[in-house]
């Protein structure tokens, strides 16, 4: 038998000891804010709280309100289900949201902030979306999904009874018939509907078989609601088009108010009802266009844009309170900001460093509010943290939520660190970032790994990321940057890779490894490289030109455009605004665009990941890939995410970490010990 004893404290490991580097499990703990709607008088934000459940391993969301003067956090709406959307009313009294507590289906409550009393305010089919509260806190309007049927195609014979038959036959006559999001649609639209604020039956405004779209905005005399939608004849076949409508309360009249060609989007009525500001462009089928702010009399008349001169896409739209403004969110040089816009154009940037809920990739985004003091509450975040809850005011910024200090104020995480480059192509600035491993030295040498973002028009930004953590802390250098086609440098930058992409970013992603290993600590003989989406084709590209790297792995990539064109479920917009002609008309355009086409000089060892019910890049892609480098002869694994789309690729924690330790997994194999030429650097 032997005999357990346990050791002097003084003697004992600490307990925190082998967990102070960010790991797989850690996932689990991270928690992140969004959609922050601050009271109408400034005195609390009320906000999305969320987090993951380990034993279901799926994100939940709970509501929970912050005192802006003291900070102090009580929570709203938590326990079982998922609690979101919190909206003020006018006078924030009330708090209106949606919540799956009861039966797991989205519902609208209205929860009473004087003595804390919730009531569901009707029995809904589907997830009311796009709450807005009417001026006088009477009627909540929203947006649902409302199912309709489909006219069948021939008939089976008479079913015998007590038959066990085969399902019926699916018809699809739509072009779009399945979605990343949603998968294989069900037939039906999306309108506008009203309910009154102390409940009652929901009544439908807008009909037909076209859709409608958030966010919406009444009139200040609670005439009308402004909608976004396209019900042009030839919708379906128009991707970026989309019109603004004025829908009457009394009758569900609908009236125009835009007819431009592009998108007329995000509408806001002003507080004194005579304006409307929205977001738009005049469409120009180029890969890439600035989302600019529009300002029209409530009529749809003279129209004219508040930020032509930007040079930057609007993301979000508000009124200041008076009326004599608006505020903008929007990327400038990877930094998400909030900016005052005056009538005549002048842009006063108020608040910045706005961080989105990505959480795997360092992606820029985040969300905002203003109240009628003038105060803005937004999402922030930094390199070591993802998203907290922050205000402006008063030209000044107070961070009100540290969500993760629990989980991560122990841990040693790896530094964002700014990288210089210029693009060998053209001497171009190109951003970029380095994170280094937790305990970095500069006098060792570490393998590096290329990661690059998607998209292609989005950017990264020094901000949170758990796939660069998990990285760094398995002891890589990991290199992230923006090379030309990333948003938030302008039209011309984006645009350079118009109707020829993936092009120059070759130049500019190499320029930058050369820039991390001219630092002195990376080893040039322990290269990696890895990317999803629009990074996966890059991924796949750069092996085809170059055998600098020891392994790679391209996740959800584009391999080959013409059959990509043909099963994503933007087959609208992708031939139309990526390429100048279909597939079959310019063959040779999409096959010299396409990775595929280069497999036979790829020599380094590639894994393929992907997420089986992925719907934009779809599985069949990754599929070609993997089989072709099969048949080449290059080493190579694939790996499926099950039940994953393309954007909710690492929406499950465990495999999301599952995911960067098979990635890291697959770099061991082949990463090399250092050569006699890198020793540590002086």
């Amino acid at each position: 038998m032997t005999l357990s004893v346990p050791l002097p404290a003084a003697q004992a490991a600490p307990a925190e000891a082998p967990n102070r580097i960010f790991q797989g499990r850690d996932l689990f703990g991270l928690q992140y804010a969004a959609d922050p709607q601050i009271r109408p008088d400034g005195s609390a934000v009320a906000y999305s709280r969320r987090s993951f459940d380990i034993m279901t391993d799926r994100g939940r969301s709970s509501i929970w309100l912050i005192d802006t003067d003291s900070g102090q956090q009580t929570p709203l709406v938590t326990g079982a289900g998922s609690h979101s959307s919190p909206r003020w009313s006018p006078k924030g009294d009330r708090l209106a949201y949606v919540s799956t507590a009861e039966d797991g289906r989205p519902q609208l409550f209205v929860r009473w902030m004087q003595n804390g009393q919730a009531a569901k305010l009707a029995e809904l089919l589907d997830a009311p979306e796009s709450l807005t509260w009417s001026p006088d806190g009477k009627w909540i309007a929203f947006t649902m999904f409302a199912p309709d049927s489909k006219q069948p195609l021939g008939e089976a014979p008479p079913k015998p009874e007590n038959a066990q038959w085969a399902p019926p036959l699916e018809v699809i006559t739509d072009i779009v018939y399945r979605t990343d999001s949603s998968g294989y649609l069900k037939p039906g639209y999306t309108h506008v509907y009203v309910i009154a604020a102390d409940g009652g039956a929901p009544r439908q405004l807008t009909f037909g078989a076209f859709d409608e779209s958030g966010p919406l905005s009444w009139a200040p005399d609670g005439s009308y609601i402004v909608a976004s939608g396209n019900r042009n004849e030839n919708w379906r076949r128009e991707p970026v088009n989309s019109e603004l409508y004025r829908i009457s309360i009394a009758d569900g009249a609908i009236t125009p108010l835009t007819t431009r060609n592009g998108p007329d989007t995000n509408a806001r009525v002003s507080p004194n009802g005579k304006h409307i500001a929205y977001l738009s462009f005049d469409d120009k089928f180029m890969g890439y266009q600035n989302l600019e702010l529009y300002v029209m009399n409530a009529d749809g008349s003279d129209a004219r844009s508040l930020t032509a001169s930007l040079d930057r896409s609007v993301d979000r739209v508000e009124w200041a309170p008076d009326g004599r403004s608006l505020y903008i969110q929007y990327d400038d040089q990877a930094v998400t900001k909030v900016a005052r816009v005056t009538l005549n154009g002048r842009v006063t940037p108020v608040a910045e460093g706005l961080s989105g809920s990505a959480l795997d990739r360092p992606y820029t985004g985040g969300e905002f509010t203003v109240a009628n003091d003038g105060t803005i509450a937004f999402t922030s975040g930094t390199g070591a943290r993802p998203s907290d809850i922050s205000i402006a005011r008063g030209g000044r910024t107070k961070q009100l939520t540290a969500l993760n200090e629990g989980l991560l104020g122990g841990k040693t995480l790896g530094e964002v660190r700014a990288l210089e480059v210029k693009s060998s192509f053209d001497q171009r600035d190109i951003d970029a970032w380095l994170v280094l491993p937790p305990n970095f030295d500069r006098n060792k040498k570490y393998p590096l790994i290329l990661e690059i973002h998607g998209g292609p028009f989005a950017a990264y930004g020094p901000v949170f990321s758990t796939d660069n953590q998990l990285y760094a802390a398995a002891g890589y250098v990991v290199l992230y940057t923006n090379p030309r086609g990333s948003t938030s440098y302008g039209d011309e930058f984006a645009n350079l890779i118009h109707h020829k992409y993936p092009g120059n970013d070759y130049d500019d992603l190499i320029s930058c490894v050369d820039a991390a290993i001219a630092q002195g600590f990376v080893d040039p003989n322990n290269l990696f490289v890895t990317g999803g989406s629009g990074g996966g084709v890059l991924t796949a590209w750069i092996v085809g030109k170059t055998n600098r790297f020891k392994a790679a792995a391209t996740q959800k990539p584009v391999i080959n455009w013409a059959s990509t064109v043909l099963t994503t479920d933007i087959a609208t917009f992708m031939p139309k605004y990526w390429f100048d002609k279909m597939p079959w008309e310019d063959p040779d355009a999409y096959w010299s665009r396409s990775p595929l086409s280069l497999v036979g000089s790829v020599k380094t060892p590639t894994l393929v990941v992907v997420g089986d019910q992925d719907f934009r890049t779809p599985l069949s892609d990754s599929e070609q890939y993997y089989q072709a480098l099969q048949l080449a002869g290059v080493p190579t694994g694939l790996v499926k995410v099950p039940g994953a789309s393309h954007g909710g690729f690492t929406a499950r924690p465990s495999q999301s970490a599952a995911k960067a330790s098979a990635i890291l997994a697959w770099f061991e194999r082949y990463k090399s010990k250092p050569a006699s030429g890198s020793q540590p650097a002086p």
